[in-house]
């Protein structure tokens, strides 16, 4: 896998007196609002303005991107002001998904029979969906997952395709069957074969690539399922892989489109969404009970995808840019610190950073990162995986974040120079 695949995924990490005053001010930042500021006329715990001091949990510069274990990313202040409207009425859930999926089918344009369901995060969108695959819209199948009994079991997958998310998949009772190779796919199709998973991230391991992918699976008129979660932008990605013809596709509504951290999206043919639905919250006695997405993550993941589809992702490309390129001088001036630029061709596609230094330094990336984390105010920056030194990107940092971390790298190498 790539140098930052861990972080291509979902994470293996005030009053609205304050949120209608930040609509003055210009949005300077894909990532933030900017500081904390005191709550207006909020008494008790959170009146400081930021309540994770209060709880005493220490909040990071997030220099590593769109992580589920620190939050995924900020939601927009237009969100959180639409999500507080939706808090003050009740309404039928079910009723709401099936509004939300045709509004969110419309903004995409997806493909005629497409629709969108909002989950509770992109791991529910696979489980969920797997699930309807499975037992369509018959009750009795419903209750009885994960018990398989009478129903397709199988799920295709390359191994190179397998991860810890993958779990979504097993967590149906379904049986995942490892292929390598076109010839392996074509015998393990069988009258057992409920679906064929791929994982988007892991195209460029793969031997089948996404296009053949779905190509096969139409075939032996098998469903197909893409998991995409953090694969935008680039924003056409949200209506690429339904164009290709992939039954089913995930997204996470917490990374990059911004919405609250606890909703995703699933795109797909009407009929699958429908039965991913009757096998989610609010529905009892089904799989997905757990997985509730409230009312106010409904209509807040509605507003992130309209302000998302409006983005200039070309000005934004260039802030980033700018970010990274302002640590990147301050840094090099170190003797034996170099950098070097990169954008990974899938998933957080945004502009990242290598930082390398040689022996003068008498530190390796893991107590680079440590001391990072431990300084204050804290930074979080991980080694890569199958490159040396640190990555890090920008997309997530709040204005003058990039000085403080440019400011706390050069202290440290400074302080392990030779």
């Amino acid at each position: 896998m790539r140098l930052n695949s861990k972080w291509n995924r979902r994470g293996f990490l005030s009053g609205l007196g304050a949120i209608a005053s930040s609509f003055a001010l210009p949005r300077r930042t894909f990532a933030g609002n900017g500081p904390d500021k005191k709550a207006s006329g909020l008494t008790g715990f959170g009146a400081s303005g930021n309540p994770y001091e209060e709880l005493g949990v220490t909040t990071v510069i997030n220099a590593e991107g769109t992580m589920t274990t620190l939050g995924g990313s900020l939601i927009r202040p237009e969100v959180e002001v639409i999500m507080a409207q939706a808090s003050r009425h009740f309404v039928s859930i079910p009723g709401l998904e099936e509004a939300a999926g045709k509004r969110i089918a419309q903004m995409l344009k997806l493909p005629e029979g497409y629709g969108a369901l909002v989950t509770s995060g992109a791991a529910a969108a696979i489980q969920s969906g797997l699930a309807g695959i499975l037992t369509g819209d018959n009750e009795s199948l419903i209750k009885q997952l994960p018990d398989l009994t009478g129903m397709k079991s199988e799920v295709i997958i390359q191994k190179s395709h397998r991860n810890p998310f993958d779990h979504q998949l097993r967590g149906t009772g379904a049986k995942l069957i490892e292929i390598e190779t076109r010839d392996q796919l074509r015998a393990a199709v069988n009258d057992r074969t409920a679906m064929m998973h791929f994982t988007n991230f892991a195209n460029d391991v793969g031997q089948i690539k996404v296009d053949e992918w779905v190509k096969l699976a139409k075939e032996y008129k098998i469903p197909c399922f893409n998991d995409a979660a953090a694969d935008t932008p680039p924003i056409s990605h949200l209506w690429d892989y339904s164009n290709m013809g992939y039954d089913l596709v995930s997204f996470s509504g917490g990374k990059a489109i911004r919405g609250p951290q606890c909703a995703g999206l699933l795109i797909g043919r009407q009929d699958l969404i429908h039965y991913a639905l009757l096998n989610n919250s609010p529905y009892e006695d089904t799989l997905g009970r757990g997985q509730k997405v409230g009312k106010e993550e409904i209509i807040g993941m509605i507003k992130a995808l309209e302000l998302h589809l409006k983005e200039d992702y070309d000005a934004l490309d260039k802030e980033w840019q700018d970010r990274l390129e302002l640590v990147s001088r301050e840094i090099t001036r170190i003797p034996g610190v170099s950098t070097k630029f990169f954008t990974p061709a899938i998933a957080n596609h945004v502009p990242h950073m290598q930082i390398v230094w040689d022996s003068r330094i008498s530190l390796t990336p893991q107590q680079v990162s440590q001391l990072l984390r431990n300084s204050k105010p804290s930074i979080v920056m991980s080694p890569g995986e199958e490159k040396p030194g640190l990555a890090m990107n920008s997309f997530m940092l709040q204005p003058g974040e990039d000085q403080i971390v440019a400011e706390q790298l050069s202290r440290i190498f400074r302080q392990h120079s030779a």
